[in-house]
């Protein structure tokens, strides 16, 4: 993959700020259904399951993962603090040149549709941090904060992606900050707003399946922008072998393939995110056509 141009002014580099979390390395315990906690490395073994969240917040994971109780939500945006200009290291540069690409593509959309694209932030932090959602966590794998509009990514997940998920390489990479920028898309469109309000009136089995058509929207989403920005930059920013290693990573966190492995069975009444044919090929519809109508999740027949 070839991503060079400009960087992005919206990075919010916490990782050297001891308060931009204000929480310290140890971690926090996750309740867990049972009344079972766990922390530290078993519970990123463990919670990174769900680690390509689209719109989901902390408080919302948590509440989704820890039994009936309702998600926790912080009462006010977390403190301003210092925060320090962001790293000049290749990681932190090829991230920004990625939110960066989605600014540029996004806004070109938005403005084709008569409307104005919001530009979210991305925040880096390490270990754990205060969001308006609540409590974030590097367990949690990258998510969206609706009610501070930033994507909160620790980097050492992309370790995970290769190792853990064997999906290495940089696209699929791009491919896991697109999918978080899909949730702020969804968020500006006011899609996470419907999908929120109409989920408090359904089971949990039929609120899982709504989540599973968001979260397949931002796979779609994130292809829409893989197909814009390499049509922007003549075709060569990616390749055969970047999509087959972002297909890779899409099948890679998909519900039944992550099941199977933690838990040795399938429970498709519990999937939130999608099977792995599902995710690849939703994210495959926004790479082919490059055109976010195509990615009507929920009014699709067939998932």
């Amino acid at each position: 993959m070839q991503m060079d141009g400009n960087e992005s002014s919206n990075i919010e580099d916490r990782r050297g700020d001891e308060r931009g979390g204000g929480l310290g390395g140890a971690g926090l315990p996750i309740p867990m259904g049972g009344g079972g906690m766990f922390k530290g490395g078993f519970g990123l073994v463990a919670f990174v399951v769900i680690a390509l969240v689209l719109g989901a917040d902390p408080g919302a994971l948590l509440g989704g993962l820890g039994g009936d109780g309702p998600p926790v939500h912080a009462s006010a945006p977390p403190a301003a603090g210092r925060t320090a200009p962001p790293a000049a290291d290749p990681e932190t540069q090829f991230v920004s040149r990625v939110l960066k690409s989605t600014e540029d593509v996004w806004s070109d959309i938005f403005r084709d549709m008569g409307r104005q694209y919001r530009e979210p932030r991305l925040v880096l932090f390490r270990d754990a941090t205060r969001t308006a959602c609540g409590v974030g966590q590097s367990a949690m794998g990258p998510f969206y904060c609706p009610a501070d509009e930033r994507v909160y990514l620790d980097l050492g997940f992309f370790d995970e992606l290769a190792s853990r998920f064997r999906a290495p390489g940089q696209f699929p990479q791009a491919y896991v900050i697109a999918h978080e920028i899909g949730h702020h898309v969804q968020n500006l469109l006011g899609i996470s707003d419907k999908v929120q309000q109409m989920r408090q009136s359904m089971s949990r089995r039929d609120g899982n399946a709504l989540s599973v058509r968001a979260e397949l929207q931002a796979d779609c989403f994130a292809g829409v922008w893989a197909n814009r920005a390499d049509r922007q930059r003549g075709g060569r920013m990616i390749d055969d072998r970047d999509v087959e290693q972002a297909l890779a990573a899409a099948s890679a966190i998909g519900d039944d393939r992550l099941q199977r492995q933690t838990q040795g069975r399938v429970v498709p009444d519990s999937f939130t995110h999608g099977s792995s044919a599902q995710r690849a090929r939703w994210f495959r519809t926004g790479l082919d056509s490059g055109d976010m109508r195509k990615c009507d999740t929920f009014r699709a027949q067939q998932l």
